[in-house]
Formats: C-alpha cells, sequence, structure tokens
C-alpha cells in the first residue's frame, strides 16, 4: 500500500501491531507531531490497554511550541524551517527528553493544501524515530494527494518505522 491512502481500518491495524511490539518490548511511545496534529496519538490511544505502552502525545504546530515543549533550538528553526531533518531529529530527541517514554516519534511536514514552495511541496514530510539512549533516524517523504491523504500516509508510515526502529 505504498501510494495508497491508507483506511481507518488500515491504520487501526497498524496501530495494533505497533502497540503489540511496544508491549512485548517493555515500552513506552511518545509522539511529536506537527502536520498530524495528534492524529498518530489517537490511532494508538484507538487499541484497548493502549495505556500499557502510550506515555503522551505533544502536538506542537508553532515555532514557539517546538522550542518550548520540545527544546527545538530557535537557530534551527530560522536556519532549516519547521520542514526539515534537523528540526524533527531535535523533535524526536526532546519529546524522548520531556516524557518518561522509551521510544518516540516525530512528525513535521506541508499536508497542504497551501504552505508549500518549490524545494518543500504540499506532500514534503520529515519523520525521525528513537529510542531513548539510542540515535535518531529520520526519513524524508513525498506524499501526494489532498490534505487528509498526505496525513493519512504520515500517520502509516510512522507506525511503519516505529516497527522498525523497535527490531
Amino acid at each position: 500500500m505504498p501510494n495508497a491512502i491508507p483506511s481507518d481500518q488500515d491504520l487501526h491495524h497498524l496501530a495494533s501491531a505497533t502497540g503489540a511490539r511496544l508491549r512485548d518490548g517493555h515500552h513506552m511511545l511518545v509522539t511529536a507531531e506537527s502536520c498530524t496534529g495528534g492524529w498518530i496519538a489517537k490511532v494508538v490511544t484507538d487499541i484497548a490497554g493502549s495505556s500499557g505502552w502510550f506515555d503522551c502525545g505533544m502536538a506542537v504546530y508553532s515555532y514557539e511550541a517546538k522550542q518550548a515543549m520540545l527544546g527545538v533550538q530557535p537557530q534551527t528553526l530560522e536556519v532549516h524551517g519547521a520542514v526539515s531533518r534537523e528540526t524533527v531529529i531535535e523533535m524526536v530527541s526532546g519529546a524522548l527528553v520531556h516524557s518518561g517514554a522509551s521510544v518516540a516519534v516525530a512528525v513535521t511536514g506541508i499536508a497542504g493544501p497551501g504552505g508549500g514552495s518549490a524545494d518543500k511541496p504540499v506532500g514534503t514530510v520529515w519523520i525521525a524515530w528513537k529510542r531513548r539512549g539510542g540515535y535518531a533516524r529520520a526519513e524524508l517523504f513525498q506524499f501526494d494527494g489532498d490534505r487528509e491523504g498526505v496525513r493519512r500516509q504520515t500517520v502509516a508510515a510512522a507506525l511503519r518505522g516505529l516497527e522498525r526502529t523497535l527490531g
């Protein structure tokens, strides 16, 4: 389903599988979300028993929220912008610092319909994953579709990446 827009059922299945991996590994998850506005946290907490493996989620749209809640450096945002590898790595690291979780996912992107540019068109999304004590891994995605489609694909990619991060 790489180019397909994930359905609610698809997202539920991915969240359930991710939750089982987190539970079995005795991990707690934190999310730091910009373009998805808490959608990752929503789909994982739709799973019964998620309180056993979900710590918290932060929806951080503004520069100020990214700085205050996650410790993203002002110069990172000024030089690279909110939608960048540098920012998403600081977001995922900050999520772990500011929570009791052992694994984190962070997302930042341009869901549209506006806000895109030649170098960062609508559908540009950075996602990062990190385990406490490990190194962050970030990946750039270019999703197609409308605002909801971009956001759904982002949630699915974030969950799939969590499964890889958990090994």
